[in-house]
């Protein structure tokens, strides 16, 4: 399950639409549901996914998102994401998330709930 879920925060850094949305469904079943603290909504299909990510991408040019530590407890799995760039300034910027992931027999993802620091 760790390994879909890099693949899902690498997403966030691909500018290509097609790319992204090929990432978006690699890691994840169709229907999986995803929702943030700025999301709005609980998101629940690969497209909006997508293109929910795809405003990072937009909106923080250059800027990655990664899973620097994990865990799973009872198929649930814990992670800390970094997402870092350049800040308005040119200097380094890191903001924390964390995320629990549920996933299905295939790996796939199916429920990521996120949750900031």
């Amino acid at each position: 399950m760790s390994d879909a879920l890099g693949t899902f925060f690498a997403a966030w850094a691909e500018t290509d639409a097609d790319k992204r949305m090929g990432m978006i469904a690699e890691a994840c079943a169709e229907g999986c549901i995803y929702s943030d603290p700025r999301s709005g909504t609980r998101l629940n299909s690969n497209e909006a996914i997508a293109d929910y990510v795809g405003m990072f991408s937009a909106n923080a040019p250059g800027w990655t998102a990664r899973v620097e530590t994990s865990d799973e407890v009872n198929s649930y799995l814990r992670a800390k994401v970094a997402f870092g760039g350049k800040g308005p300034d040119g200097s380094d910027m890191v903001q924390h998330g964390t995320y629990f992931a549920e996933a299905g027999a295939d790996g796939k993802l199916t429920l990521i709930a996120g949750f900031v620091g």
